[in-house]
Parts: C-alpha cells; structure tokens; sequence
C-alpha cells in the first residue's frame, strides 16, 4: 500500500465506512457497526436522516456561498431561532467548537476593553477540560499533551484542579475576565460538574463582576435530554460555544451571548469567511426543526436513563473490567478497569463503535434518534465485548 500523503496526525482504526443510516454505520467490505460514537457526538439525528439530507440537496441546487459581506436568510433565521430556545440575545455563526470558543475568549475580553478595564483578559478554566485544538484553546485547556512542541503557551489563561472551589475563587483577580467550563467534561471523562457547582459558578462571576462562559460544543444540542446541558442547573450563561450536534454532521458552531456581553463586538472586531454559508444554515435549520419539534428532548430523557441502567447492569456483571458509568441523556462513559483503547478494539470486534476519553473512559454517545430496539442491541454488544475481555484477561492470567 503506497504511502498516504496525509499528515501523520491520526491513529487512525482499520475501518473504512462507505455508508449509514440511522444508528448503522456500513464498511467498503460490507460489515455493520451500530454507532455509539457517532462522530465524536456530530451526527445529533445520525446518519442520512432524511430531513436533513432534503435540506442540503435543496440548498445546494439554490446557492452555496457568498460570504459574510451579504445578507443571508438562513442564517438570520437560524440566529432567531437559537436565541428563542435560549438566553442568547445574538450569535456570530463559526464552522467548527474551536472557531466558537476563539469567538467566546475574544468576545469576553473585548467586553471588558469597550468598558475601561483592558487589563482584564485572564480566562479561569478547570484542568482536564478540552476546548480545542487552536494555540489559544490548547492553552485554555491546559493540557501539556496538546501544548508541546507548539512553542510558548499563549497568555492569559489559568487552570485550577476540578472541584477545588478555594482554589478557583482564589484564581480570580483583577486580570481576569471570565470562567471557562464545560458542565460536562468531554475528552476529560465524561466528567459532569454537579448542579450546585454551576449554580455556584455562576454567582461566582456575578458576585466578582466577571463572565462565565459555558463550553457546551459536546454537551449542546440535546445530547443530555435539556437543549444545552447548563439547563439542568436552572442558571444560565454570559457567552457559550456551541458545534458538533448542532449540524448534524456538516460543518458548523456558533458563539452565543447576551446583548450586554456581545456589545463590543462591532463591525471589524471579528469574523469569517464560511462560517453561517448558506449551506451550513440549510442543515443548521433542519437539525433545529427536529431537536425542537415537541416531545423530542422528552424523549432523549427516558433514553438515556433506560441506556444509563442498562449500562450499570452490564457494569456491575463485569467488575473486573469497569468500574462505574457516568454522565446524563445520551452523553454517557464507561470508567474502565483495563486499558481503554484495549476495550474499545473488542467493542469494535463486537460490531459496536465507541470513542475513548480521559480517565480511561469510553465514551458512549449514540445519535438522539436511536430506538429502543437499538439501544438494546448497544446494551447487548458492549456486553459481549465484555465477556471476550474477561475471557483474554483469564488466558493471560492461565499462561
């Protein structure tokens, strides 16, 4: 096989998908996988869901892009509609997380500039958090695996172990700006911040006049049964990035805030050349149209708890090779015993997909619209991967 000219960047699995539909992914060799991955959390609606294929295929026989230097009706009604469902007064649209927490970081540093106090530019986030892979969002997450090699760490940002509550009210000073975090840890573990600590985030920042701005790029889009994850806590954000689900698979992210947090983000602070083309809104839309239709999220809520027990039986039949699941809605992790990515490979043997995550997690985020058929054969599959570990585990143990 020649040399790929890719870069060298991925460990890429020996698997190749040549089609899906639904929670099934298809091989160029013929063999089913049921996705439990679904696209790091992307495919929100899974795969060739028919209401967004019409939407792409129809905007695509209309017009393509244009640029930001022209109206564009999909995005304003795609604008409309997020700050409707949420506590957003306006949203500059991104193509991916990353481009969505660039908009955030500048969006809170720039409120603070416009008000006299240019000294504030300090973001405060949680170790073990991930919010990129750009040089600003590498040094928001703090993690020295993503930093090295990629020269002096960017300024202006401060970690601080996860629920140590002294020491992050202790981080703010009179630099900082705004507390970044994800109400659930995404690449961290699937790791949820309880319900008291946002709430106690937020009168936080309100009590030292800062931002707080939520990271929900994984966590967003119904992916916990609530629109946005920080809805669990009753509280709401100043700034939030959001992208994965909310395309559905196509490109697509977008930085959401209050009118008072956005006011300096005039003409030529920011901007981009794709981002909110009239493609993306075209799906954009239509993910809206479902997640949004009544009793959806509803549903994804009894989902996830049905998916969430089944889990803790498979859990507590197989204690030598996990040790507890975690998270909420259909974002939830499997805290392994055994090396993770050695789980994951009889997962896939298993004719099931998962994605590992720190703490020696696997995450298990199948599309919202799987049945409860499917989420059974899930439940099923991960069982029998359990089995063939413990099964190599006693081998080993015997030689």
């Amino acid at each position: 096989m020649a040399e790929s000219s890719l870069y060298r960047t991925y460990n890429r699995a020996d698997l190749e998908f040549a089609r899906g539909e639904g929670v099934w992914l298809e091989t160029t060799d013929g063999r089913r996988f049921l996705d439990c991955a679904a696209g790091i959390a992307v495919n929100s609606l899974g795969h060739s869901h028919p209401h967004l294929v019409a939407a792409l295929k129809a905007q695509a026989d209309k017009l393509w892009h244009v640029s930001n230097l022209y109206a564009i009706e999909g995005q304003e009604r795609f604008a409309q509609r997020l700050c409707e469902a949420t506590f957003a007064d306006k949203v500059f649209c991104t193509n991916s997380g990353a481009e969505a927490l660039e908009c955030a970081i500048k969006t809170a540093r720039r409120y603070f500039y416009v008000r006299g106090e240019p000294e504030r530019v300090t973001i405060v986030t949680i170790e073990g958090a991930f919010h990129g892979r750009t040089l600003a969002t590498i040094a928001a997450g703090g993690q020295e695996k993503y930093l090295e090699g990629f020269g002096p760490k960017a300024p202006g940002f401060v970690q601080v172990p996860f629920g140590d509550h002294d020491a992050l009210r202790a981080a703010i000073d009179e630099t900082t700006a705004a507390i970044l975090v994800e109400p659930i840890q995404g690449e961290g573990g699937i790791r949820p911040l309880p319900t008291e600590c946002l709430r106690g985030l937020r009168a936080l920042c309100d009590e030292a006049g800062i931002l707080l701005i939520f990271d929900e790029v994984q966590t967003g889009v119904g992916r916990t049964g609530k629109l946005f994850a920080h809805e669990w806590a009753g509280i709401a954000p100043d700034i939030m990035a959001i992208a994965k689900g909310i395309g559905g698979g196509f490109p697509l992210g977008a930085c959401l805030a209050t009118e008072e947090a956005a006011a300096g983000m005039v003409a030529g602070t920011h901007g981009t050349t794709y981002g909110g083309n009239p493609l993306a809104m075209a799906v954009g839309n239509a993910v809206l149209d479902v997640i949004l239709a009544e009793g959806f999220l509803e549903e994804v809520q009894a989902k996830g708890l049905k998916l969430k027990q089944a889990l803790a039986g498979v859990v507590d039949a197989h204690p030598a090779i996990f040790e507890e699941v975690r998270g909420k809605g259909l974002m939830l992790g499997l805290k392994c015993r055994v090396p993770n990515g050695d789980l994951l490979a009889r997962f896939r043997e298993a004719g099931v997909l998962s994605v590992g995550a720190g703490d020696n997690v696997l995450r298990v985020m199948p599309p919202l619209t799987i049945t409860e058929a499917e989420l059974g054969e899930a439940v099923e599959r991960i069982e029998t991967a359990a089995k063939a570990m413990e099964t190599g585990l006693e081998r080993g143990a015997a030689e």
